[in-house]
């Protein structure tokens, strides 16, 4: 999911001479499919640019091919080389299945959460998206909470 960068002030900023961005927060236009349910086109997004990144977080990246262009993906896992990035989309490829881990220092911060046009809470406390994620759990009796803070059950392809 490409993204745009909000007008004003506040733009992304250029990470440090091989470092990750200091922690500031930002506004992110959604702009593509790639990432629905969670995420429509049009969506505005709070990001925490140099946030600690953890598995299941929904992170806003420079395509690694193309590093003008920021994307939004789900961090599925780490791997050598970088992140694993998916769509939560599964027919849209532009992804890790095409271009591989993303570098770390490409990976430039973590969703917080959407705050246009409907509010929903997308970085939730690590034991609540346990919780909910888990098939067994409240994910399955509650998967309208579940989609509500972002917690889309994945399966990780075993691709090298």
């Amino acid at each position: 999911m490409a993204t745009k960068q909000q007008a004003g002030g506040s733009h992304p900023v250029e990470p440090p001479e091989g470092g990750r961005v200091p922690a500031l927060l930002g506004v992110v236009d959604v702009d593509g499919p790639s990432m629905a349910p969670t995420l429509s086109h049009g969506d505005r997004l709070l990001c925490w640019y140099g946030a600690p990144l953890r598995e299941g977080a929904v992170v806003v990246a420079r395509h690694p091919l193309r590093q003008d262009l920021l994307v939004v993906k789900r961090a599925v896992e780490r791997r050598a080389g970088g992140w694993w990035l998916l769509s939560d989309n599964s027919l849209v490829e532009s992804d890790s299945r095409d271009f591989g881990p993303v570098p770390e220092e490409l990976v430039l911060g973590r969703v917080l959460c959407r705050y246009r046009p409907k509010v929903a809470w997308l970085a939730p406390p690590e034991w609540a998206e346990r919780a909910l994620a888990h098939r067994g759990g409240l994910g399955r009796v509650l998967p309208g909470l579940a989609r509500l803070i972002g917690v889309v059950p994945r399966r990780v392809p075993q691709s090298g």
